[in-house]
C-alpha cells in the first residue's frame, strides 16, 4: 500500500483548518485516513502547527511520502530534519555511533585503572567517589579527543 502524509481539510467555508494525516494515496482528500499526526491552522497569527514528530518520523521511515505542503510543515516542526539525519543525508558533528562507542570504552578503561590504583590505598567509599570524578574527567577528555579527530578527518 502506498501511504502519503498529507492534509485533510476541516472547517466552514472560508475558514479552513487542516489535519496532518497518513492515508492511502488512493483515498480522497477528505476520506478515511490511517492515523492523524497533527493539526495545522493557517488562520491564526502566527499559524498553529502541532505535529507529533515521533509518529511522523516512524511513518517517514516506513516509506510514507509527504506532499509538498505536508513536507513544509514537517520541516517547520523538525521531523523532516530528524528523518534526514537518521537517513544519513545530513551529517552531524561528533554524533557518530562509532565515536560514541569508542569514547565509552575508553572511559570505562580509565575508570577501571583509577579504581585499581585508589582501591589499594584508600577505603572503599573514597575510592568510589574518586572513581566517579575520574570517569567524568576521562569521558570529557575522550569526547574532546574524538571531536578533534573527527574535525581533522573532515
Amino acid at each position: 500500500m502506498a501511504t502519503k502524509i498529507r492534509l485533510t481539510r476541516l472547517g466552514k467555508k472560508k475558514q479552513p483548518t487542516y489535519r496532518v494525516v497518513v492515508t492511502d494515496s488512493r483515498k480522497p482528500r477528505d476520506g478515511r485516513y490511517i492515523e492523524q499526526l497533527g493539526i495545522y491552522d493557517p488562520r491564526q497569527d502566527p499559524s498553529l502547527i502541532r505535529i507529533d514528530n515521533e509518529r511522523a518520523l516512524y511513518w517517514l521511515n516506513t516509506g510514507a511520502q509527504p506532499t509538498e505542503r505536508a513536507q513544509k510543515l514537517l520541516e517547520i516542526s523538525g521531523a523532516w530534519t530528524l528523518f534526514k539525519v537518521a537517513k544519513g543525508e545530513i551529517h552531524t558533528v561528533g554524533d557518530s555511533a562509532d565515536d560514541t562507542k569508542t569514547a565509552k570504552k575508553k572511559a570505562k578503561a580509565a575508570k577501571a585503572e583509577v579504581v585499581e590504583e585508589v582501591a589499594e590505598d584508600a577505603p572503599e567509599e573514597i575510592a568510589e567517589e574518586v572513581a566517579d570524578v575520574a570517569e567524568d574527567s576521562a569521558a570529557e577528555e575522550v569526547t574532546e579527543e574524538t571531536a578533534d579527530d573527527s574535525s581533522e578527518e573532515s
